[in-house]
């Protein structure tokens, strides 16, 4: 029986990567609790329309903020944060507003980190946390 986090297509789209992270994370955080506490951070949504855009934008919403947080303090961390591409990208994929964020939220001490795949953000989760 094969878990429900394995993908088998040879490269997901994002979306279907950060499903498997979180449900990777649903089974792993029996074991690791502090798991239970990642969550999305939407900004990956497309608007329907130019009015529904700028709705979200004034809630809000910003361009580049990273796909995932951990709001967990580690070693000199205030929290991790995580912005999920599809396994294969390289750091071109990473956009220019998504650079700024990764860097300033280092800068704020927090560890900000791209991972290729869901098994990559899964590997950063796990070195955070100190489970490896």
């Amino acid at each position: 029986m094969t878990r429900p986090f394995r993908l088998k297509a040879p490269r997901p789209l994002e979306f279907d990567e950060q499903k498997a992270l979180f449900e990777w994370v649903e089974i792993a955080s029996r074991q690791a609790p502090e798991l239970a506490l990642l969550y999305a951070i939407p900004n990956g949504m497309r608007s329907s329309s130019i009015a529904e855009a700028a709705r979200h934008k004034a809630t809000g919403l910003k361009a580049g903020v990273p796909d995932c947080c951990l709001p967990v303090p580690r070693r000199c961390f205030h929290g991790l944060y995580i912005e999920l591409k599809r396994r294969g990208s390289t750091a071109r994929d990473v956009s220019q507003y998504q650079r700024w964020w990764l860097a300033v939220l280092n800068e704020q001490g927090y560890l900000a980190r791209v991972a290729a795949g869901w098994e990559e953000a899964r590997s950063i989760l796990l070195e955070y946390l100190e489970l490896v």
